[in-house]
């Protein structure tokens, strides 16, 4: 019986261990990526682009957002909004920056055709129709972006072979608690993630941000017409293009996305939505995120160790290596200065990812944009009989 129990003891010290081998090789996999990128050339392509931007509502920082999109150093390039009605408060900000930039091709559509439940990729699907050029570049409505932007993302395009380009993304945050934890979790944990995804198997997803793409590519995965009753757009649309034989890039110029603040409640729904989102898009890579969290296994390490010392090694360990991954990807990497300020979160961030993870085997029900849905095979059911907005 001693035996059977120090057997079970060896076996959960040694599965403890995994998340801490996983953090050293993704802060090597981090090192190798970024000094890789930062020291390529990029070639001199720039065609025409259009950038598509699906829009729904504003926040704290749209009008500075959008304006980021008008002052880019590339040679041409439209930019096309899309809303769901004449009466989204984005509307007003983007007729002012029509006037504010004349010399910019700025076009504002209201209203697209109805094709899913996915109401961005129904606006994405109107914008692609109108775009006068082939180079499409996405991205979402609280996206900002620097003036080399277009540069870097559609350089890559030259080669036939990429199917998309995408972006990482920093945070500008709010001043709150919930705003913060969802920021230090995408730079800290997410990212990581994201790195050693390329480094064992190659991308086969975007990063919703921002993806640059061409009309080809799209048209040999049926458009976006394929993806409008999908949940996760910007997941699918990666996949398939991967499926079709085209490479995806991450791109070393990260763009920056909004925090806006919430209460508990919408920070607890967004990230088990999310979190939903992501299991039921690869199931068995989220079975295996378990082996990617360290605090909970390190706890559970330090309560079955043999000798203080034990224990606090695995603490001392799981202290060292998750900061280490955290700063190598999200501070120096990305550079988001938001977890540069607020690294000390990354702890509380990951207990709460635990639970979140363990509350997302609940349901295979989401709320989104006012409905609530259960998802089959990647795509959006209406429990209500009806995917189409009221009203």
């Amino acid at each position: 019986m001693m035996l059977h129990a120090t057997a079970w003891r060896e076996g959960i010290l040694a599965l403890a261990a995994a998340p801490l081998v996983y953090y050293a090789l993704a802060t090597v996999t981090a090192l190798r990526f970024f000094r890789r990128e930062r020291a390529s050339i990029l070639p001199a392509f720039t065609p025409a682009v259009s950038l598509l931007k699906p829009v729904r509502g504003i926040d704290f920082a749209s009008r500075e957002n959008f304006a980021s999109f008008c002052q880019l150093d590339y040679p041409e390039y439209e930019i096309l909004f899309a809303v769901n009605d004449e009466k989204d408060p984005a509307v007003p900000l983007i007729q002012q920056l029509i006037a504010q930039f004349p010399d910019r091709p700025i076009q504002l559509f209201v209203r697209a055709e109805h094709l899913g439940a996915n109401r961005k990729v129904n606006k994405l699907a109107r914008l692609a129709r109108e775009a006068r050029y082939d180079i499409f570049v996405l991205t979402d409505g609280d996206v900002r972006v620097g003036t080399n932007f277009l540069r870097e993302v559609v350089a890559p395009l030259q080669d036939k072979n990429i199917g998309a380009v995408t972006s990482f993304y920093r945070a500008i945050a709010e001043r709150n608690v919930y705003a913060h934890l969802e920021a230090v979790g995408a730079a800290s944990d997410f990212f990581p993630g994201v790195l050693m995804a390329q480094w064992t198997e190659g991308v086969r997803f975007a990063l919703g941000a921002s993806i640059a793409t061409t009309r080809d590519w799209l048209t040999k995965i049926g458009g976006f017409e394929s993806l409008a009753g999908t949940l996760a757009d910007d997941y699918e649309l990666g996949n398939r293009i991967a499926k079709a034989g085209g490479k995806i890039l991450l791109s070393c110029e990260p763009v920056w996305t909004m925090y806006p603040a919430q209460t508990f409640r919408t920070f607890w729904d967004h990230q088990v939505r999310w979190a939903r989102t992501v299991r039921l898009c690869r199931p068995l890579s989220y079975i295996g995120l378990l082996f990617t969290q360290g605090l909970p296994w390190t706890l559970l390490a330090a309560f079955l160790a043999p000798a203080n010392w034990v224990a606090l090694t695995y603490l001392a360990a799981y202290v060292l290596l998750r900061f280490s991954v955290a700063w190598t990807v999200g501070v120096w990497g990305v550079r988001d200065e938001v977890l540069r300020r607020k690294l000390w979160l990354v702890p509380l961030r990951d207990a709460i990812h635990f639970v979140v993870w363990l509350a997302s085997f609940a349901s295979n029900r989401i709320h989104w944009g006012g409905l609530d849905y259960t998802i089959q095979q990647g795509r959006m059911i209406p429990l209500t009989g009806s995917d189409r907005p009221a009203g």
